[in-house]
């Protein structure tokens, strides 16, 4: 009865310690994703250079808005006057002169150069929008491998715990035979070296889960601390995909396309803005101003005045031509890399496609050798507990399930990011979460 009640007591001491622990916060993969996007700051400078994009818009749109100029001048002026009659007295008279105006201009006609120009302004903002979305799958991409890389370098430390574990079983089993006389010195020794081997590799794994969060808080875009675990979703969604229509999805999807050809569209709203510059333009100004002796603007007289004008550029000296060939020879540049990037946007795809089958198939293999690994190991621990195997074999046996175990990790960890890089390369999700 005694035992019943201390079994109790201890099993409620210990069940609160566990509740009471502060665990630290799991965050999911797309809880991961939006924080990167909240804080990374490559994706805030994208974003500066969106609003910069902006802003150039109304840089373009300046000149068919009002132009509203004041000016104002004071002058101080001395006059000598000779005196009447031949005297010979000179006097001198000083005198203040203000003046004070306001004056607006207004493009009325341009043949659509203004036009023109803003039209370039607001493609070579979707551009740099186009180019934030780049960066932002970029981001992603990288947030995606650190995530995964987490969750293989932890699952590859439980594998090397296992298999310290499983040594540590083995050595004692060995010990214990030596002790009796049914076993060799070497068995022992053999033994000692595995173990030590095991914990060795447990010490690198420790470390790598380390460096892995680390990457992890870097590609989050986070300078304090990582202070959130993430969930385990290693599980395999299976992802299937031809590579055309992979190829169909980029062409159509991809930002780095939809920039380029933005910058084309820019480029060819310059030159028709330039050669509109060979036409006049017609401008209406309006004129107010007021002129006193005082610094109180009591006026001596008021003028106003209301004018047209037409300005025709006649000789540049070949400037426009030169900035029109420029820009033509921009835009050959432009559908040169067009293609250019049509060929690596393929190349990418088809390759990420093959990777994915490939990383698909792995893990099928990965987990038939697993399986055989751990019947294999069961065998050969059965075979030395009763006399017939040797530690030789044995310990070949756990290496080869440790190396199995190592593998589907691997696998799962290729196929996951696998899936990663195809999303990336076709600019479309596969995620089921």
């Amino acid at each position: 009865m005694r035992t019943v009640i201390l079994t109790v007591i201890v099993g409620s001491l210990l069940g609160g310690g566990v509740g009471a622990e502060d665990q630290a916060p799991q965050k999911t993969l797309a809880e991961c994703v939006q924080i990167a996007i909240d804080n990374h700051p490559s994706l805030k400078a994208a974003d500066a250079s969106v609003q910069a994009g902006s802003q150039r818009v109304w840089e373009a749109a300046a000149p068919y808005l009002p132009q509203v100029t004041a000016v104002y001048s004071a002058t101080r002026r001395q006059t000598n006057l000779v005196a009447a009659g031949g005297t010979g007295v000179v006097t001198p008279v000083r005198s203040s002169f203000f003046n004070s105006g306001v004056s607006l201009t207004q493009v009325l006609f341009d043949f659509g150069q203004t036009l023109e120009s803003i039209r370039a302004a607001q493609e070579s903002e979707r551009s740099l929008q186009a180019d934030r979305s780049t960066q932002l799958n970029t981001v992603v991409l990288n947030l995606k491998q650190s995530y995964f890389n987490v969750l293989a370098a932890r699952r590859l430390l439980a594998v090397a715990d296992e298999t310290v574990r499983q040594n540590q079983k083995h050595l004692e089993l060995a010990e214990g035979r030596f002790n009796v006389g049914l076993a060799a010195k070497f068995d022992v020794t053999q033994a000692q070296v595995q173990l030590a081997n095991a914990e060795l590799n447990q010490v690198t794994a420790r470390n790598n889960v380390s460096v892995a969060r680390e990457t992890l808080r870097n590609a989050l875009g986070l300078t304090g601390p990582l202070d959130f675990d993430i969930v385990d979703n290693f599980d395999v969604h299976q992802v299937t995909i031809t590579e055309s229509d992979a190829l169909a999805t980029a062409y159509d999807r991809r930002p780095e396309l939809q920039s380029i050809l933005a910058q084309q569209r820019s480029v060819m709203d310059q030159v028709a803005s330039l050669q509109r510059s060979y036409f006049p333009t017609v401008q209406g100004q309006a004129n107010y101003n007021w002129q006193s002796t005082e610094y109180n603007f009591d006026p001596l007289f008021d003028v106003w005045a209301v004018t047209g004008g037409i300005t025709w550029p006649i000789l540049s000296g070949g400037l426009t031509t030169a900035q029109i060939g420029e820009q033509k020879a921009n835009l050959l540049n432009l559908k040169f890399n067009e293609e250019v990037l049509r060929q690596n946007i393929a190349l990418e795809v088809r390759q990420d496609v093959l990777n994915l089958g490939q990383a698909a198939e792995s893990i099928r293999v990965s987990e038939k050798g697993l399986q055989q690994a751990r019947e294999n190991l069961e065998l050969a621990e059965g075979r030395y507990s009763t006399g017939v195997g040797n530690i030789i074999e044995l310990t070949d046996a756990q290496a080869s399930l440790t190396t199995a175990e190592a593998n589907y990790v691997q696998a799962l960890y290729s196929y996951k990011t696998a899936v990663a890089a195809v999303e990336k390369a076709t600019a479309q999700s596969f995620t089921t979460e």
